[in-house]
């Protein structure tokens, strides 16, 4: 057999590839939605993992408007403003007036709320770095340039 594959071959062996990328992420989100479902009821029981994704959002972007907020995580701003309405009632996150915006508020977290997430993620605080502990460093940062890329739609920087 040649090295050279055929275009059809090419194509098999590629799609062939993505399916079995496919199934691993699959695996992986899969995994990632129980460690979320675990922390979310760690912050609150009870909450949702859609509540926790809005949470741990706005403690990424403190300081983010309720629209910025909805607009980030593709939702409607109706549902998103009803589910910051839950986590201010449960102390975990606070609205401060806007400076730039009268008729609109920043939404932070509360040090309440900073507490709870920092103790529901510290049983699996670890896990990555543990998981990867046996691999190269050159590795790990290959593989974060190449989420990257996959994530941003683009071909891979070499």
């Amino acid at each position: 057999m040649s090295n050279l594959m055929t275009s059809d071959d090419t194509r098999a062996a590629r799609t062939e590839a993505v399916r079995a990328l496919e199934a691993e992420f699959s695996e992986l989100i899969n995994r990632i939605r129980r460690i979320l479902i675990d922390n979310a009821n760690r912050v609150s029981p009870g909450m949702l993992p859609g509540a926790y994704k809005v949470f741990t959002t706005i403690v990424r972007r403190e300081g983010i408007t309720l629209s910025a907020l909805a607009e980030s995580l593709t939702s409607d701003k109706g549902q998103i403003s009803r589910t910051v309405r839950e986590l201010e009632q449960l102390g975990l996150v606070q609205r401060t007036p806007d400076p730039d915006d009268g008729r609109s508020s920043l939404l932070s977290p509360t040090p309440f709320g900073l507490e709870r997430l920092a103790e529901a993620r510290a049983p699996q605080e670890n896990l990555l770095v543990d998981a990867l502990e046996e691999w190269p460093v050159d590795d790990i940062l290959n593989l974060t340039r190449l989420l990257h890329a996959l994530t941003i739609g683009e071909r891979p920087a070499s």
